[in-house]
């Protein structure tokens, strides 16, 4: 049982931390497409997908130096291709939500595209959720993991190598 409530604890802090990281790639991203819409004549989905892309690269580096830094490490071209490749479907389900509202519905005012653009990240979000936990930031293998806490604890500790010496 009580290795049931530390997963569980595990996946709630890494959920914490991945919020954590997207909320700030969501204030990157929201405030890039607002500013690209402000100072561009830019149409409002490629605003958007400029956006999406510099909140892209923001949230692989807050993911894999902070949420994920506990991950295999092996493959960083493997794992920043998959990165890349679930980002880009994630780019389409976000911007196709703003794409629908904005040329199916005419909905274009810039409070419109703003709940229309949140919205779309928040369907995106599941999606990069999943896909990056189950096939981009991978755990260790249990019997690495194993392996490097035994030799964590195996190790004596500096004081005692002292005491023993003397």
């Amino acid at each position: 049982m009580e290795h049931g409530s530390s997963g569980l604890r595990r996946l709630v802090r890494e959920v914490a931390k991945f919020g954590a990281v997207g909320g700030a790639g969501l204030l990157v991203n929201l405030g890039v497409f607002n500013l690209v819409r402000h100072v561009t004549d830019l149409p409002v989905v490629r605003a958007s997908v400029i956006a999406t892309v510099v909140a892209i690269i923001f949230n692989y580096i807050g993911f894999r130096y902070w949420t994920y830094r506990d991950r295999d490490k092996g493959g960083r071209t493997k794992e920043l291709s998959l990165f890349l490749l679930f980002s880009v479907v994630g780019l389409v389900i976000e911007n196709g939500v703003l794409y629908a509202a904005t040329y199916g519905f005419g909905w274009d005012s810039p409070l419109q595209s703003n709940v229309f653009k949140f919205l779309g990240i928040g369907v995106a979000t599941l999606f990069r959720f999943w896909s990056y936990r189950t096939w981009v930031f991978k755990t260790l293998p249990a019997r690495e993991a194993v392996a490097s806490a035994e030799s964590f604890l195996a190790e004596e500790p500096p004081a005692r190598r002292a005491r023993q010496r003397a």
